[in-house]
């Protein structure tokens, strides 16, 4: 299959559930709590739950792509994400909103692992890495979208979800129509016990640096708009000027694939780990400061894209015989991470505030750099 044909509707799809179906919830997040009248507790609490129903679809759509193949999966993510979003642009009270935050994080988990399947099948393999981190790097293009909506609409936030809502189901069209029909399952039939880590050499690593990656991220991606806006005197679009920083600076994070061929494995993860762990830390130090915050947000967005590009490559290569499994489980261990992570920083920010809640996670994201792939990895490089 021609590269452009499956990577440029694979980015929209993940610009819509991972950038504005489910990332964008931060930089709406101060409006909504106005609105809606929910208190940091609360909005931590609503915030896991993109996690938590994420970590349940992801598990459900490496399951089901590796015995029907990825088409079902592809186009249930973005109906997902498009029920998701819809519910949230006319969400009368926190529980409507509860159940499109189900629906959005949802679609998240349904959409990764079938591209990593379809790229496997439809891609060649010299051309696969790029693929897939290009794929990954859709986040940022969604999340840079929703900052320059935000922009131009204000505090507008349930307009803003109706015209992610209208995205959404353009996207979910255009892969209707590039995905290929054909049942690929026998080719993604794998054998027994492959669809567990245990006896997996190298998934240990993998699942201790995804978790804590998971739970060093959550504070930054929940509560880093609702830091500035607190700490700062900002106007509207400066504060939506941030999450677009995170956007455009996330797309560098779709070199980590020529990066990791280049510098390794674990040089790659190590320089992520490092980047990620000073955003949360240098915004900590200024957050009233636009210059700094602006940096912290740079920072942030493309060590976040590139490490997860880092976690997929590694992922497939440790879980070689099945490309799904090798998306899908560092992918899960993330989210898992965020869930633990997005409610511990609400509590924390309310007792003990924000520069000391993220300069904590800021910490934790730096003990992820003793975590990753060992040298041994590098021989499959």
């Amino acid at each position: 299959m021609n590269f452009s044909r499956l990577v440029l509707p694979g980015v929209t799809m993940i610009a819509v559930t991972y950038g504005l179906a489910r990332f964008s919830f931060g930089l709406l997040l101060p409006e909504i709590n106005q609105s809606l009248g929910m208190s940091e507790y609360i909005s931590g609490v609503i915030s896991s739950l993109f996690y938590l129903s994420y970590c349940f679809t992801i598990i459900l759509s490496t399951v089901i792509t590796t015995t029907d193949g990825p088409r079902r999966m592809i186009l249930l993510a973005g109906l997902s994400a498009f029920v998701g979003l819809l519910l949230m642009s006319i969400t009368p009270n926190v529980w409507v909103l509860a159940l499109g935050v189900i629906f959005a994080g949802g679609s998240t988990g349904l959409a990764s692992p079938p591209y990593g399947a379809a790229i496997s099948l439809w891609i060649n393999e010299d051309r696969q890495a790029k693929a897939n981190t290009w794929i990954n790097s859709g986040t940022s293009f969604g999340i840079a979208l929703s900052g320059a909506g935000a922009i131009l609409l204000i505090s507008n936030w349930r307009l803003t979800y109706l015209i992610y809502t209208i995205l959404t189901f353009l996207v979910l069209i255009w892969n209707f129509k590039a995905i290929p029909q054909d049942r690929m399952g026998s080719r993604l039939t794998f054998k027994k016990g492959d669809l567990s880590i245990k006896g997996v050499k190298g998934s240990i690593p993998l699942v201790l640096a995804s978790l804590t990656l998971g739970i060093s991220t959550a504070a930054f991606w929940t509560f880093s708009r609702s830091f500035i806006e607190t700490a700062g005197d900002y106007s509207n679009w400066q504060l939506s000027g941030f999450w677009v920083i995170i956007g455009l600076f996330g797309v560098l994070g779709g070199f980590s694939g020529s990066l990791i061929e280049k510098g390794g494995l674990s040089f790659a993860y190590k320089l992520g780990g490092l980047l990620i762990a000073s955003s949360s830390i240098v915004l900590a130090a200024a957050p009233g400061n636009v210059l700094i915050a602006y940096v912290s947000a740079g920072l942030f967005g493309c060590s976040y894209i590139f490490l997860t590009g880092v976690l997929l490559v590694w992922g497939i290569r440790v879980f070689i015989t099945n490309a799904s499994l090798g998306i899908g489980v560092p992918f899960l261990l993330l989210a898992v991470g965020q869930v633990i992570g997005s409610i511990l920083a609400g509590w924390f920010i309310g007792t003990y505030g924000y520069v000391t809640s993220f300069i904590f996670y800021g910490i934790v994201g730096m003990a992820t750099v003793f975590m990753g792939p060992k040298r041994p990895l590098l021989i499959q490089e």
